[in-house]
């Protein structure tokens, strides 16, 4: 099973985390699931951009983006090259290193 290794977010998960993951699940279905609570303010329709991460390790593992995915990660506060939304990459057998950056675009919380 692979592994997603979530770096410490002074909000989200100040510790840090080491997850187990099923291939196929989603980045963001992973942190839900574990209590990393990551925003996602359109309910992971890809219509938004609160559940961007920056994938530091496995980056190339990870299906590709389709341009839907490409259009909104252009509206993400502090784009990367290795940018993803959360809620479209689905993790393969690789494990993966994960940065939740500091700030999204969305102004008001969910709180899902």
């Amino acid at each position: 099973m692979p592994k997603i290794i979530f770096l410490p977010h002074a909000e989200l998960c100040p510790q840090g985390a080491e997850l187990e993951a099923a291939k196929g699940d989603t980045i963001l279905d992973v942190a839900l699931r574990n209590g990393i609570s990551i925003e996602h303010a359109c309910e992971k329709s890809c219509a938004c951009t609160t559940c961007h991460v920056v994938v530091r390790e496995g980056f190339y593992s990870l299906n590709e983006s389709d341009e839907l995915e490409d259009d909104m990660l252009d509206k993400a506060w502090g784009l990367e090259p290795e940018s993803r939304l959360g809620c479209q990459a689905h993790i393969a057998d690789e494990d993966l290193v994960i940065e939740i950056p500091k700030y999204t675009i969305n102004m008001v919380s969910e709180n899902h």
